[in-house]
C-alpha cells in the first residue's frame, strides 16, 4: 500500500517461500546455518545449553549491498528464487531512502540526516520464517518478545493467517492482515537516532494450532563501523541526551533477545 512494489511480485516472494520451505530436508540443508553464523537455513545459533528456542524455521540472508551477498546460501531451487529475491531487493531499498527521508522531515531535519548516520555500508538482511502448525499454541511462541535492532524492518506477512502481535501499557495487541500491505517496525536504532521521540516496540509472535504461517521480514541494519547516536538536532534542554554512542553487534541482538530483553538497554543513559 503505497510502497511501489507491485502486488504480483509481493505474492511471488510469498509462494517462492512457500515453496523453499516444502522442498525435502536435504535439498534445503544444502543452504544450511553454518556455526557461528547466522547466515543460511535453520535455527538461529545456540548461545546457551538452556536456551529456549522458538517454534519456527528460517532462511536469514544479507541482500544489500550486493558485494555482501553470499550466495551460497541463496537457494536456486526453487527456480527463479535468487532472480525474484534481487529484484524484491532492490525495491524495498527504494522503500528505505525514502521513508529514511519521510521520517527527516517530520522532525523538520535535513533529509539525509537519517541515512548519513546509517552510513554507507548499511545493510538489508532478509528472514524467511515459516511457522509450522503447533499442537499447543498456548504453551509455546513463534517468536519471543522482543524489539528489532535494527533502524526498522519491512515485514510482508501471511496472507492469512494472523500471528504478530505488539505490546502496548502491558496488554498484547494483534497486527491485522492487510493484503499486499508491507508493515513497517521501527527498531531501537531509530529510536536511539531519534533520541526517543520514535520509539521500538516490543513484539512476538505467536502460534496457530491448525494453519502454518509464512513471513518474510527484511530489517535495515546499520553499518557496523559507524556510532549510532542521537541526531544534534534532537537533543536540547527542554529534550536531553537519552542515548549514548553505540555500534551494530548481531551477538549483542542475540545475547538480549535470548534474555527477553531490548537490546537497546546496552544505549541507555
Amino acid at each position: 500500500m503505497n510502497h511501489g512494489i507491485s502486488e504480483a511480485l509481493l505474492d511471488k516472494i510469498h509462494e517462492l517461500t512457500k515453496q523453499f520451505f516444502v522442498l525435502p530436508t536435504k535439498e534445503k540443508q544444502k543452504y544450511a546455518r553454518e556455526i557461528s553464523s547466522f547466515q543460511g537455513f535453520g535455527n538461529d545459533m545456540i548461545l546457551s545449553d538452556d536456551q529456549v528456542l522458538d517454534w519456527v524455521d528460517r532462511l536469514y540472508l544479507i541482500t544489500y549491498p550486493e558485494d555482501q551477498r553470499q550466495l551460497k546460501f541463496w537457494p536456486e531451487n526453487p527456480s527463479g528464487f535468487r532472480e525474484t529475491l534481487h529484484e524484491y531487493t532492490m525495491k524495498q531499498q527504494l522503500v528505505v531512502e525514502k521513508f529514511f527521508k519521510a521520517l527527516a522531515r517530520s522532525l523538520e531535519l535535513e533529509d539525509n540526516c537519517f541515512l548519513e548516520m546509517h552510513g554507507e555500508n548499511a545493510t538489508l538482511e532478509t528472514r524467511f520464517n515459516i511457522y509450522p502448525p503447533c499442537p499447543r499454541p498456548d504453551k509455546v511462541l513463534g517468536l519471543k518478545p522482543h524489539s528489532d535492532g535494527s533502524a526498522f524492518t519491512l515485514i510482508l506477512p501471511d496472507k492469512n493467517v494472523e500471528g504478530l502481535q505488539f505490546l502496548k501499557d502491558g496488554k498484547w495487541y494483534k497486527a491485522s492482515i492487510l493484503p499486499h500491505t508491507i508493515l513497517i517496525n521501527v527498531g531501537d536504532t531509530m529510536e536511539v537516532m531519534s533520541n526517543g521521540i520514535y520509539k521500538s516496540p516490543v513484539h512476538r509472535v505467536v502460534l496457530n494450532g491448525k494453519k502454518e504461517r509464512i513471513y518474510v521480514a527484511t530489517f535495515c541494519n546499520a553499518d557496523e563501523d559507524k556510532e549510532i547516536q542521537p541526531l544534534n538536532g534532537l537533543v536540547s534542554e527542554a529534550r536531553p541526551r537519552l542515548y549514548k554512542a553505540v555500534k551494530k553487534s548481531e551477538k549483542n541482538f542475540f545475547d538480549y533477545y535470548q534474555q527477553g530483553r531490548r537490546p537497546i538497554e546496552a544505549a541507555m543513559i
